[in-house]
């Protein structure tokens, strides 16, 4: 068995293993999902509209669709999978799915004792399972250092501020190689001590200046803005963001916009479309760093457990590398 990301869906097609279990949790928008959620999942939840870990799993001749029923490690134990691999990547997202799965295989004995770790050193989405089939990818045991590890990072981007991540960038993770670039990019995100921008959102306001006008080419999977912590569904938000509030520093998303409900995919896509974006004057000085956008502008995000308000702001001081409280 694989479990991966929704990024490693492709290793379905790949024949590295009899079955892969896509996760599909989104750890670095919006609230975190509840450890009762998170535990539901894990275990087949039997609610309506109740997500659980077998939803996106191929069906295969021999299991039939036995696996919908099961708790994940039940399952496990009745069709006595030898080996567990897990294939997570870099990106910071896959990094908290790998840090939350080990936290939760520690306790799973049968699980944990046929675990195993891939370092995957390339993004899974961008690799098809032509080129999954025959890549040689390292492969370590895991060892209780590794869950302690897990565990500590898990709980860290679980709190209610973020300064116990912020000390994980002192501490080596020999095995799990990736976890600190991704914390680090993490960190990036909250506003800057300068603008009062987050790393991917002065981003945006840099390509909108550059002239890249339409969503389409800032939203591209692998395009322009490159950004490694937020996928094309989450960016949306953080340009209304840009737009919105007392002194907005992007003009031209569609009006539209502000009526259309969050569950409405494919209105709101259509009307990011439509948009023509520029930068305001303000924006301008935003970028120039002769303002800080969250002076003028009211902001109420979750970053992880940690939820920023104006008046609880954690801010990141990018040239130092510090992490400053409110």
């Amino acid at each position: 068995m694989i479990l991966t990301s929704s990024s490693g869906a492709g290793l379905t097609y790949a024949d590295r293993a009899d079955m892969v279990v896509p996760l599909i949790f989104r750890f670095v928008s919006g609230p975190l999902p509840t450890s009762h959620h998170l535990e539901a999942y894990l275990k087949g939840g039997r609610h309506i509209g109740e997500v659980r870990w077998s939803d996106l799993v191929a069906r295969s001749p021999e299991m039939g669709l036995a696996h919908k029923q099961l708790p994940l490690d039940w399952f496990c134990k009745a069709y006595g999978f030898d080996l567990i691999e897990l294939w997570f990547d870099p990106r910071p997202n896959d990094q908290l799915q790998l840090v939350w799965i080990l936290d939760y295989l520690r306790s799973q004995s049968y699980m944990a004792e046929r675990l195993k770790l891939r370092l995957v050193d390339f993004d899974l989405l961008e690799s098809d399972a032509a080129r999954l089939r025959d890549r040689a990818v390292r492969v370590f045991d895991v060892t209780e250092p590794d869950f302690e590890a897990a565990r500590m990072a898990w709980e860290a981007y679980r709190a209610p501020t973020p300064e116990l991540c912020f000390g994980l960038l002192g501490r080596e993770f020999p095995t799990l190689p990736f976890l600190k670039p991704a914390m680090e990019q993490l960190l990036a995100e909250l506003p800057s001590t300068t603008t009062g921008l987050g790393a991917t959102e002065s981003r945006l306001l840099d390509l909108i200046a550059a002239g890249y006008s339409r969503t389409k080419e800032l939203f591209q999977p692998g395009g322009l803005l490159e950004t490694r912590v937020f996928d094309q569904w989450e960016l949306g938000p953080l340009l209304e963001g840009l737009a919105s509030g007392p002194m907005p520093a992007i003009a031209g998303l569609d009006p539209k916009l502000d009526t259309l409900p969050p569950h409405d995919a494919r209105g709101r896509n259509a009307a990011f479309r439509r948009s023509r974006l520029s930068l305001t004057e303000f924006g301008k000085a935003v970028l120039e760093g002769r303002e800080d956008f969250r002076r003028y502008n009211p902001i109420r995000r979750w970053w992880g457990g940690t939820l920023l308000t104006n008046d609880r702001l954690w801010r990141w001081q990018e040239e130092s590398r510090s992490l400053i409280a409110p």
